[in-house]
């Protein structure tokens, strides 16, 4: 296998959960990767999010590093070092500088934000939003169910239906939208302790607010998801969510099994099209 500076780059576009599983997997399976983010990621599973790094500097899951870069130039140094680089960088700008030979756009916005094939030799986008053979040359199917993490060379993912997928019998319930916007502040519980995620909440329970507005849990369970302290919310939109599973509580730093099953999608997408189009990603 090649020495990190000798490889070509692959460049993720989006950190958060679901793209940290495609990146973390990319990463340990030898590829170089570089990761670009928007200025202020809303991410509610922060503790499984590596666009975290955008706020804290540095950030980890499952013992993988990022780190926020300031320069495209700054990227082969951490990579070097066993570390994912992550730029400031919504448009992908980047490209001209890196010249990946391979995007994967894992923005997860249900729709394109700018991704083309004529970014990379090889390009792959996830779920809604990207049509194989048009934009990109392969899709990654993101909709829970039996064709999930499925590579799609001709047409697109499921569309979105708005609806979260089930789990425990739980769908739209589990996730809670902002009652009004203002800024994300976090709460004590009944016996002082903080409301964060890993927390188990009863239905009911205040769980946050939003300025002067009250966030109470939609169901009883483990809050996986809850969006940083501080953030400027808007009213509709996702800041935290609530698996009704018990055990989940010792896995929400840990990369979910809907992110694992993307992420193998993406690795046979990427590899498959490598060999098509005789591209050297490894």
């Amino acid at each position: 296998m090649k020495q990190q500076a000798e490889r070509p780059w692959v460049l993720v576009r989006g950190a958060g959960d679901l793209a940290t599983g495609t990146i973390v997997r990319l990463h340990r399976c030898g590829f170089r990767v570089v990761v670009t983010e928007c200025a202020d990621p809303s991410a509610i599973r922060r503790r499984a999010a590596l666009c975290e790094a955008v706020w804290q500097g540095e950030t980890q899951v499952e013992g993988v590093r990022c780190r926020r870069i300031d320069r495209p130039d700054a990227a082969a140094a951490a990579a070097q070092a066993g570390v994912i680089p992550l730029l400031i960088d919504p448009q992908a700008a980047c490209v001209a500088a890196l010249r990946p030979a391979a995007v994967v756009d894992a923005i997860l916005a249900k729709r394109n934000l700018g991704t083309g094939r004529d970014m990379a030799p090889v390009t792959v986008g996830l779920g809604p939003g990207f049509t194989a053979g048009q934009d990109v040359d392969a899709v990654i199917e993101t909709m829970r169910g039996h064709h999930l993490g499925r590579v799609i060379r001709a047409g697109s993912a499921i569309p979105n239906t708005g609806v979260p997928g089930v789990i425990a019998g739980a769908a739209a319930e589990r996730v809670i939208h902002a009652p009004a916007g203002g800024t994300m502040t976090f709460v004590t519980d009944a016996a002082g302790k903080p409301v964060e995620i890993g927390a188990r909440v009863t239905k009911g329970q205040v769980i946050a607010r939003v300025g002067d507005t009250p966030v109470y849990a939609t169901i009883s369970g483990v809050l996986r998801g809850l969006i940083r302290a501080g953030y400027p919310v808007t009213k509709g939109l996702k800041i935290a969510d609530i698996d009704p599973r018990p055990e989940q509580a010792a896995y929400c730093d840990t990369i979910s099994d809907k992110a694992r099953a993307i992420a193998g999608g993406v690795v046979e997408a990427l590899l498959t099209l490598a060999q098509e189009k005789d591209v050297k990603l490894l």
